[in-house]
């Protein structure tokens, strides 16, 4: 199992040694940074899992660094900063920051976002990963990756629309786990952007629109969609596929 390497960056040198320390002692392989330029010699330097980023560095704003971060790469970015009204908070979501926390802050708390975004960064991992397979099978179910086909258990071929199979895949790639609506929708747009759904348009992530996707889905390989024994409610998360899958690859 790799062990996650984490950044942690701040300008004060008594918080950065603070939380260094705290993570690694929680299992975590942790460097600090003071400003962009040693973010950048970091991540240069080796694998970086996730960025814990503090918002006022100094002359360096950390909402802006987060902002050129992500108009290069996915690493995972949690901004942390005493300055925590709804207006601040929304800046650092629209620049791409995966979660913010403000100070100060409980480090055990801190410490539960931290794995939950690792978490979510792994399973679309795991996403891209499971999409090059071929077959997967689940509940005498399968779906074809290469041909874009679902087969019932009695041989008959469904007919999904396109965000249909791309709501599939999602629910293939991760069984057994619960995924909130907005984890749905980033896997959604994943599928979007590289182009493996086909569709023309950005889907709508709205939990409305995701709970209709769901329930049209559900319509199709649900026995009774009103009773669903495979594609499950997951009451205050989300949604989950109850059933294992089983990954082949073929000729």
């Amino acid at each position: 199992m790799t062990i996650p390497r984490l950044m942690v960056v701040d300008d004060d040198a008594e918080t950065r040694a603070m939380l260094t320390q705290f993570l690694q002692q929680n299992g975590f392989i942790a460097h600090a940074a003071e400003n962009e330029a040693e973010i950048r010699a970091l991540m240069q330097a080796g694998r970086v899992d996730l960025i814990l980023l503090d918002v006022m560095l100094g002359s360096e704003s950390g909402v802006e660094i987060c902002a050129r971060l992500r108009s290069e790469q996915d690493v995972p970015i949690i901004l942390v900063s005493a300055l925590s009204q709804d207006h601040q908070r929304m800046a650092g979501y629209e620049v791409g920051a995966d979660d913010y926390v403000a100070k100060p802050f409980n480090p055990d708390l801190l410490l539960a976002r931290v794995r939950a975004v690792l978490q979510r960064a792994n399973r679309s991992a795991s996403l891209v990963h499971r999409r090059r397979l071929a077959l997967f099978r689940f509940a005498g179910w399968t779906y074809d990756g290469k041909r874009d086909e679902v087969l019932s258990p009695q041989g008959f071929q469904v007919a999904l629309s396109q965000r249909e199979t791309s709501l599939l895949k999602v629910f293939l790639a991760n069984p057994h786990i619960p995924l909130k609506r907005e984890e749905i929708q980033a896997g959604l747009l994943e599928g979007f952007a590289s182009g493996s759904s086909g569709s023309s348009a950005e889907p709508d992530g709205s939990g409305r629109a995701i709970d209709m996707l769901v329930g049209r889905l559900r319509s199709k390989i649900e026995s009774d969609p009103k009773d669903p024994q495979m594609l499950r409610t997951a009451r205050g998360i989300g949604y989950v596929l109850a059933v294992d899958v089983a990954e082949e690859q073929t000729a």
